[in-house]
């Protein structure tokens, strides 16, 4: 993980399509939980209340939250998915779908099982390190190990997840530069550089 530019990577993972996940979603599904997502963290700036997620127990919202953070921390360019509501996303993806709803409690408590395995206590209560050896082993699913096959399929589905909200929000959508939706006056054609890259 510290060796990749894991904000690259995720923004190509959300710009891919979701065809693989075991239960697809629509452009129009993304928009509406990043529109809802969106409203929950405003709502809660304007009254200064904290979000009370309606899937997740106090504990999975924590860990989410730690979860999300790593996989797209805050850099120089932009702040990290719980800036961007990533887990109030995650929270309306799992009402608004309950089919999802197992396979992503059953991850997490996979997850808590097998740091309770190794260091006794819960990904919630691990030193940073400790945690970065555990998503090492699952975070890469050409190396998956014996035994750790249903963790490297609950984490692919989480960081899926992360990438399609962290940048189908705002924040999200700023921090790739998307220049779309806006008015051109006068089209003068594609740019020269961008033709001689493409050999055109």
């Amino acid at each position: 993980m510290a060796t990749m530019d894991r904000r690259d990577v995720l923004r190509a993972l959300a710009s891919a399509p979701l065809a693989a996940a075991a239960i697809t979603w629509t452009d129009a599904d993304v928009e509406a939980a990043s529109l809802a997502a969106q409203t929950a963290r405003q709502a809660t700036a304007q009254t200064a209340k904290v979000y009370a997620p309606k899937f997740f127990t106090k504990h999975e919202w924590a860990t989410v939250g730690i979860l999300v953070d790593m996989i797209i921390p805050r850099d120089d360019r932009s702040g990290s998915a719980t800036d961007a509501a990533v887990p109030e996303f995650m929270d309306f993806m799992m009402t608004d779908q309950p089919a999802r709803q197992t396979a992503m409690r059953g991850g997490l408590a996979w997850l808590d099982d097998e740091c309770h395995k190794r260091y006794d206590k819960s990904f919630f209560a691990l030193a940073d390190a400790e945690r970065r050896v555990v998503l090492d082993d699952i975070s890469w699913p050409r190396r998956v190990k014996p035994g750790m096959a249903a963790g490297v399929s609950f984490f692919n589905s989480f960081r899926d997840l992360t990438a399609s909200g962290f940048f189908s929000s705002k924040m999200g959508v700023a921090d790739l530069k998307y220049m779309g939706n806006t008015v051109v006056m006068k089209w003068t054609g594609c740019p020269k550089p961008v033709l001689d890259k493409l050999g055109v």
